[in-house]
């Protein structure tokens, strides 16, 4: 399952972000490292489920009415400060929760009304851009502080005459969070010696940089847009390369609403009925309906598809069992999804489902046209597919 992870400096909203996007139990308060323990839960990126283009909707449950939301997870953990990748705060715990994190979703206070450490002050008092470039920063230091306490073993190996730099460097970075394919690609975009010893600091500073931008990409989540001073998320948008304005408290406030039956809402939509509350409850809603009105949605939704689908760029593929019905053994229409990534082929698909399906790999049909399709073929966004192996 894919992973995104919360970041930012204390008080800025994650927690809440993570309620409203989880509805789970989360401690939210106004001061700083009101989160110790991560926060570890389920929440779903969405898209358009293929059952739109059937007569009825499908049988999973995580189906409304056509809006297909497929499973990711989220975590919260502790609020990051300037000094982290020294320990301040409790920096060096929250940096290393993220060494598995596929994006992270950087929540910054729009509004200014948290000073850098996450104190609580005025409305506007602080400028949230100067927040953008620090955990970027933090995380450079902390993963040059993990190479440069490993590179005298870098060293030793150098003395062997089978030496390779890359295949070293392969080696020690897969332990932060980055695949082989990912420290191949950064390699051939750097220039660096051949051997260690004659490596600087600045080698070391470049390396790592090079591996959070490939491996640890960022959506910046403009939260408390609500309550943002005028022309405060166009700067951000200026400052920064992907600005979604958000509003998690009020995300949270629909979330709660629908499932108390007073709010007609699903987590994305660009509206939402609350005929069913009270004249009050109405009342409170209406910065979060201006907040939707003006940025087409709370931006918590939002915020979670452009890191799936954009920053990582999946696809959703249903597997099913027959190419007619678009049903499992069960009989249930359109049940599982898997989030790929684009340019996957139905090999790919088959061991997504399980292991022993991808080995047993034969052929896989297309549903949708009801034809086999080759084994090279690029499956794309909202792909129905069968897939025929020896293990089912």
């Amino acid at each position: 399952m894919l992973s995104l992870a919360l970041a930012g400096k204390p008080n800025a909203g994650k927690s809440t972000f993570y309620r409203a996007a989880t509805m789970a139990d989360a401690e939210v308060g106004n001061y700083p490292f009101t989160t110790i323990d991560a926060n570890r839960g389920v929440s779903y990126a969405r898209t358009d489920c293929p059952c739109l283009d059937r007569d009825r909707r499908c049988d999973s449950d995580n189906c409304r009415a056509g809006k297909r939301y497929v499973p990711v997870e989220l975590y919260d953990v502790a609020g990051l400060v300037p000094g982290a990748h020294e320990g301040r705060g409790l920096g060096n715990q929250f940096l290393d929760e993220l060494t598995d994190a596929d994006v992270i979703l950087h929540v910054v206070d729009a509004s200014g009304g948290t000073d850098a450490e996450g104190e609580p002050v005025a409305v506007g008092d602080h400028d949230p851009v100067e927040d953008l470039e620090f955990i970027q920063t933090e995380m450079d230091r902390w993963l040059a502080a993990i190479v440069g306490r490993n590179w005298e073993a870098v060293e030793r190996q150098s003395r062997s005459p089978e030496f390779d730099i890359d295949e070293a460097l392969t080696e020690l970075l897969t332990g932060v969070g980055a695949t082989p394919a990912d420290v191949a690609v950064v390699l051939r975009g750097l220039s660096y010696p051949g051997d260690p010893r004659e490596w600087t600091d600045e080698h070391r500073r470049a390396l790592a940089r090079a591996i959070r931008e490939r491996t640890k990409p960022i959506v910046v989540v403009a939260n408390k847009a609500d309550i943002a001073p005028e022309g405060m998320i166009e700067r951000l948008r200026a400052a920064a390369d992907i600005v979604v304005p958000a509003t998690a408290e009020g995300e949270l406030a629909l979330r709660r609403g629908a499932d108390a039956g007073l709010v007609s809402y699903d987590p994305g939509d660009t509206g939402f009925d609350a005929s069913g509350a009270s004249t009050e409850q109405r009342a409170s809603l209406d910065q979060v309906r201006a907040v939707i009105d003006e940025w087409g949605g709370t931006g918590v939704q939002t915020a979670i598809d452009t890191a799936v689908y954009d920053l990582l760029d999946r696809i959703t593929v249903y597997p099913v069992e027959n190419e007619t019905r678009w049903t499992d053994g069960q009989g249930r229409s359109l049940p599982d999804a898997h989030l790929l990534s684009r340019g996957s082929t139905p090999e790919d698909l088959a061991y997504a489902v399980h292991s022993d399906i991808g080995e047993g790999y034969l052929h896989a049909v297309d549903a949708r046209a009801g034809r086999r399709i080759a084994d090279d073929h690029e499956l794309s966004e909202g792909a129905v597919v069968k897939i025929v192996s020896t293990a089912t």
